[in-house]
């Protein structure tokens, strides 16, 4: 990174090699990395110094100095946007590309069985990191992105990620569940308290599964199960489909069978246990 002290770039040098304000320069770069999401793909500097809360001209060296790197763009128009040396690096991420690789090929088995949306997560700091989504093109709305953040406490791979997380996870999330938390201001219609997302989570450990329907922004049905290797819970698949009340009886066995069947490629391919920022090894 480019803002270090005496880099060139205009930072004038400040005893301990801080910025003014005290953040270490990199911690402030990805803060204003941070600000971009799927509802600002573009921003402004003054969007991106608002949104972050770093002061305009740092936000600018900093916005200089990431261009530079590649990791952000230089619109004509001024505004900036993620540059694909972020993805170049993104790519190379295990529990990422790696795991999309392997999973793909099955993934695509269902998607031609289901017709419906297919989603790939895993856990990250809590929550659900979505790393692959296949869609067709009748299969309605969602609010997922490959790279988005789902909640646990409102998503069927994130309610399978959180039941095999460790106790202290599952417990901060059941003590400061509220209805329509999260991002997607939506959640299980039979999850309305924190007893019931306890129970919610007993029984996806014990079916080894998630179903349920979440009437909210739209009525969807959702059927996830958990993929494993090493013994542990590496991952989630599922399917998202228009309400029917019939999911868990349409996709439930696919479902299951595909997790089962990338589990088993991921136990040959080599052993992906506890990944770092996975369920186990978040404790």
């Amino acid at each position: 990174m480019n803002g270090t002290p005496g880099s060139g770039d205009g930072t004038r040098p400040r005893r301990g090699g801080k910025p003014a304000e005290g953040q270490p320069v990199i911690d402030r770069a990805f803060a204003l990395l941070g600000t971009f999401d799927a509802d600002h793909r573009a921003q402004t500097l003054a969007g991106l110094a608002r949104r972050s809360k770093i002061p305009r001209s740092s936000a600018l060296r900093l916005a200089r100095s990431l261009v530079h790197a590649g990791a952000l763009e230089h619109l004509d128009d001024g505004r900036y946007v993620v540059g694909l040396r972020l993805l170049e690096t993104a790519s190379l991420a295990p529990r990422g590309h790696g795991l999309r690789s392997v999973a793909m090929p099955f993934m695509e088995d269902l998607f031609h069985v289901t017709r419906q949306h297919v989603l790939l997560a895993v856990y990250e700091q809590g929550e659900a990191v979505l790393v692959e989504r296949l869609s067709a093109l009748d299969a309605g709305p969602v609010h997922y992105r490959v790279g988005g953040r789902l909640p646990l406490t409102t998503t069927g791979v994130g309610l399978v990620l959180l039941a095999f997380a460790p106790k202290d996870v599952q417990d901060h999330a059941i003590t400061t569940y509220e209805p329509g938390e999260g991002r997607l201001r939506q959640g299980h219609d039979d999850i309305r308290t924190p007893a019931d997302l306890r129970r919610a989570l007993a029984e996806v450990r014990r079916g080894d599964h998630a179903s349920g329907r979440q009437s909210l922004p739209w009525p969807v049905d959702t059927v996830a199960a958990p993929v494993r290797s090493g013994g542990e819970v590496v991952a989630a698949l599922s399917v998202v489909a228009p309400s029917t009340g019939l999911a868990e009886a349409g996709y439930g066995p696919a479902v299951r069978a595909t997790a089962r069947a990338i589990s088993r490629r991921l136990e040959e391919d080599g052993p992906w246990a506890a990944r770092p920022g996975s369920p186990r090894a978040a404790s």
